[in-house]
């Protein structure tokens, strides 16, 4: 019996459909067997804090996700549409501009751990955020000095403050700090610390455990923090400030700019750079590629 027109578009139509899953399924595949750069990027979300790193085994980290409405898509610039989890999340301060995004990203992604500094906010977003945590029973870690990330492939990330309860601290001195390491790539991560974290730091920490490649400026570029001190004692190449376009606070701060260019350093700025990436070939050979998305 002779197949009728109708079954032989169906049975075509099978066949299209069986063979663009096997392509989907093969590229799926292929990104998670493909060796992986390190990853470093500081997204441009308006006036917040976001950085994502991806280690070259896999592990991904989302520090900070900036405001409200943000972050989806910045994460999907960086990330595979496949992907749906992420490692570990860490809240350097509970302030709207870095915790805002994390309500998005809680109901897109599978998150393995929660670290935090141990500060508190009184604010609504703060609150839903915690209870969605406990909600989804994702495991809360307070960061404290001495505590070592390992992210594998030869990326670490050392905790350098809390070093002790910050709970009665303002959100920005007690802001968790950290600084990454990839072969020799170095980048300071300093949240929104201001100077009187940074005196605990240089205390704490010889000049040469302090050295590194990048600086992430403290608190958008705010006067209150990045002491000529402390640039001293990073000595960074390069210097990160993430602010949005025209923002009512005046960041980065005129002086903070001249500092930062006075020990020689190369400034980018995600409101007039776009988001910031540097990605690693292989340990010690890194570029940056700024990028206005």
């Amino acid at each position: 019996m002779p197949i009728s027109s109708k079954v032989k578009i169906n049975l075509l139509a099978i066949i299209v459909l069986i063979l663009l899953i096997s392509v989907i399924f093969l590229f799926y595949l292929d990104f998670r067997s493909s060796d992986r750069n390190f990853t470093f990027a500081m997204f441009d979300i308006g006036q917040g804090d976001a950085i994502f790193i991806e280690s070259p085994t896999g592990t991904q980290i989302l520090i900070d996700a900036g405001p409200p409405r943000k972050i989806l898509g910045a994460l999907s610039r960086v990330m595979s549409p496949f992907d749906r989890s992420i490692d570990a999340i860490i809240i350097t301060n509970p302030d709207q501009d870095h915790i805002g995004g994390f309500a998005d990203v809680l109901k897109t992604y599978k998150v393995g751990v929660l670290l935090e500094p141990g500060t508190f906010n009184e604010s609504k977003t703060y609150r839903n955020l915690k209870e969605e945590i406990k909600n989804k029973r994702i495991p809360e870690v307070l960061a404290r000095r001495g505590m070592r990330l390992n992210l594998g492939g030869g990326a670490v990330i050392d905790i350098l403050l809390p070093d002790r309860d910050v709970s009665n601290w303002t959100t920005n001195d007690g802001s968790v700090v950290g600084k990454l390491t990839y072969g020799e790539t170095e980048i300071m991560l300093m949240g929104d610390a201001t100077k009187e974290t940074e005196k605990i730091i240089l205390a704490e920490n010889s000049r040469e455990a302090l050295d590194s490649d990048i600086l992430k400026v403290g608190h958008h570029g705010s006067k209150t923090s990045t002491s000529t001190e402390f640039v001293e004692a990073v000595s960074p190449e390069y210097a990160l400030i993430s602010a949005g376009r025209d923002n009512r606070y005046g960041h980065p701060h005129l002086g903070v700019l001249e500092s930062l260019t006075a020990s020689g350093a190369k400034i980018f700025r995600t409101d007039l750079n776009g988001t910031i990436v540097f990605k690693c070939v292989r340990m010690g050979q890194c570029e940056t590629k700024p990028s206005r998305n």
